[in-house]
């Protein structure tokens, strides 16, 4: 099977998982309205899918090194597909949150997955490039995710949303399981669970690339969580709008994605990661002092999406040397190090908005970015392997 198109393949399991993840946010009052309840009683529909999503990240990875990355991939993205159209059908807060419980189950799977994958199957020299148009695919279905489920609202229901969704997702999961036949899948039974995350986080070497993940997932997906919010309040666009504006983001990290490669082939991939969190932190600044000015905001939203990728990609790269024969755990850790960390940083952030204002809010994490430049230049080092304790080999199958 040809790389790009395992790539795309991917790309758009991950684009629709990272779209269903956020499309809950623009529908909620007209999903309150519909069951009659009040919109913060809904807002426990974006609790019960994020909380699963976050811990299942943990599971995933270590039940693909054992069972298989391809088998478990393709079961997981065919219960979220099920997951996404039952809740199109809930017809009572329970019903839904249950319904978003189990969709969040199984999106978990996705990412962490479909890295280790990649890492299974492009050689080194061409895997940032591989994973970051991934990453790049995969977060402009969370940049259009406010757009499209707007628009789809507008003219169907709150309900069409997730049809519409769960077609994407059928469409997904039978390009997985027809063309994913070929994707050559390791199976190592004897893998343990537990230890390679022991030995992963107690490593001088791995350890700290975690915690530098975890600290970007604060600062950079805390600082886009609050965008569509700053836009709305600034300018007092609609959410159609607003989901135009932010698909910046996406684009430019699609981009960034793609030249993240080559750029790390040239430079080195510390210098592509510093450069990220540079543009990162430059984006804030722009927000902070200039989000008043239309081009400004938006060449902001565009940094940051670059930013993000030129660093996440290579922060993914670098973890997926961690552990190839328990890479399905290594990758799994970095995702829920990531998206920890964007949880956290939301949390944070909202109290901070709540505290100060929206301009206070991007300078401090303007400033933690900086910081976290000298602390990933200090103790991120790249081309290393760091021993799990797991068996030598595994069954392709």
């Amino acid at each position: 099977m040809k790389r790009n198109i395992l790539i795309l393949i991917l790309g758009l399991a991950g684009f629709t998982v990272m779209a269903d993840n956020w499309v809950v946010s623009p529908i909620l009052p007209a999903i309150a309205r519909s069951l009659n309840i009040e919109p913060i009683r809904a807002g426990l529909l974006i609790t019960a899918y994020m909380i699963p999503f976050g811990l299942f990240q943990l599971i995933f990875g270590p039940l693909a090194d054992r069972y298989g990355k391809r088998q478990v991939v393709n079961l997981a993205m065919a219960f979220f597909t099920i997951g996404t159209a039952l809740s199109a059908l809930g017809f009572s807060l329970t019903d839904l949150a249950f319904y978003r419980a189990l969709t969040g189950v199984f999106a978990a799977s996705v990412m962490p997955i479909s890295l280790a994958l990649i890492g299974d199957v492009v050689p080194l020299q061409e895997r940032q490039s591989a994973i970051g148009t991934f990453m790049g695919i995969s977060f402009l279905g969370q940049g259009l995710s406010m757009a499209i489920g707007g628009t789809i609202a507008y003219f169907l229901s709150w309900r069409g949303v997730f049809a519409v969704y769960s077609l994407l997702a059928l469409v997904s999961t039978l390009l997985l399981y027809i063309a994913g036949r070929q994707i050559p899948s390791v199976r190592n039974p004897k893998s343990q669970f537990f230890n390679p995350y022991l030995c992963l986080l107690s490593n001088a070497i791995s350890a700290p690339t975690y915690l530098v993940v975890l600290l970007e997932g604060i600062l950079i997906i805390g600082s886009f969580s609050y965008l569509g919010a700053y836009i709305a309040q600034t300018y007092h666009y609609n959410n159609f709008v607003i989901g135009l504006i932010m698909t910046a983001f996406g684009i430019a990290a699609v981009l960034a994605g793609r030249a993240s490669g080559p750029l790390a082939a040239r430079w080195g991939r510390r210098p592509i990661l510093l450069a990220g969190l540079l543009a990162a932190a430059v984006a804030d600044i722009l927000f902070w002092g200039y989000g008043a000015q239309l081009l400004l905001l938006i060449l902001g939203v565009a940094l940051l999406g670059l930013g993000f990728m030129l660093a996440h990609s290579t922060l993914l790269t670098i973890a997926t040397e961690f552990a190839a024969q328990a890479r399905g755990t290594a990758m799994s850790l970095v995702a829920f190090a990531f998206m920890g960390g964007g949880g956290v940083g939301t949390a944070i952030g909202g109290r901070l908005i709540h505290a100060f204002n929206f301009n206070r809010f991007f300078a401090l994490y303007a400033l933690c970015l900086f910081l976290l430049i000298l602390l990933a230049a200090l103790v991120v080092r790249v081309n290393v392997t760091v021993p799990t304790r797991m068996e030598p080999a595994g069954e392709s199958r």
